[in-house]
């Protein structure tokens, strides 16, 4: 059992939003690995990471994607630092993933000023923005393909991607 498909990205990007508009398309799941990790640790992610630190998060992030790669047939989507740890990137190889591209702009409308994001805390876009320039190779690293959101309603996106999965 393999997913569909895996939406890597920044947050703002839209995975959630466009995740569940293609799962329900394809006719199958949505899996977000931020709600398994929560549902493992019993609190919100921002809890986790004043309670536990970040150390904590990743390393129950790390085995959420790798059981959810493991079990999962749906659409799946990954918390925007997963393609941080190595072992997530060496288990997305020979998976449908799509980057979901975002840029600045575009990803500081949509999550607004941080509320409920804990990297975002002190200064949105700057924080934005520095965690663009480290994580976007990371995401091409691991994409079958990019799909760019910016300006892009999230049916447009979803049909662009639909039409990638049937090639």
């Amino acid at each position: 059992m393999r997913p569909a498909c895996v939406l890597v990205g920044l947050m703002g990007a839209g995975k959630t939003t466009v995740g569940t508009a293609l799962a329900e398309r394809l006719g199958v799941g949505f899996r977000d690995t931020d709600h398994d990790v929560e549902a493992i640790a019993g609190k919100p992610v921002s809890d986790i990471f004043i309670d536990d630190g970040e150390d904590h998060f990743r390393a129950l992030e790390r085995q959420a994607v790798a059981a959810a790669l493991d079990s999962f047939d749906g659409v799946l989507a990954l918390g925007g630092g997963a393609v941080l740890a190595e072992e997530t990137r060496a288990v997305l190889a020979g998976h449908t993933v799509v980057f979901l591209s975002v840029e600045l702009g575009d990803a500081v409308k949509r999550v607004g000023l941080g509320a409920g994001r804990p990297l975002l805390a002190l200064n949105p876009r700057a924080t934005l923005r520095h965690l663009m320039q480290q994580r976007a190779p990371l995401y091409r690293e691991v994409a079958s393909h990019v799909v760019v959101t910016d300006g892009r309603e999230p049916d447009e996106v979803t049909d662009e991607i639909l039409t990638l999965l049937k090639r």
